[in-house]
């Protein structure tokens, strides 16, 4: 992303813009770096189950883009999910200023 925020943790990335849209987004990227195919499916699966769970507590037209790094292959459902609430929370308030 080229505008909003960036907050990094140690198994992902994440970018956060606020705009005027009605509705909460979330995209990932996963390289080939984090794994193969199977391993690389399996976090998105992850992030999307998390990412579900965090959209409604955003505010609207939050766009939320979440970069796996390779550290989150193996990593736990627990630790991604801190690291992506904490993330985003952390980007968030860099937005707003």
């Amino acid at each position: 992303m080229r505008r909003g925020s960036r907050s990094g943790r140690k198994t992902m990335v994440v970018y956060v813009e606020r705009t005027g849209d009605a509705s909460s987004i979330a995209g990932f990227a996963v390289s080939r770096a984090v794994g193969v195919a199977v391993v690389r499916n399996r976090v998105k699966r992850r992030l999307r189950a998390i990412a579900a769970e965090l959209l409604p507590t955003l505010p609207a037209g939050t766009h939320l883009v979440v970069r796996a790094l390779p550290t989150a292959a193996g990593s736990s459902y627990e630790t991604l999910r801190r690291d992506l609430r904490d993330a985003a929370s952390s980007a968030l308030r860099k937005a707003s200023l």
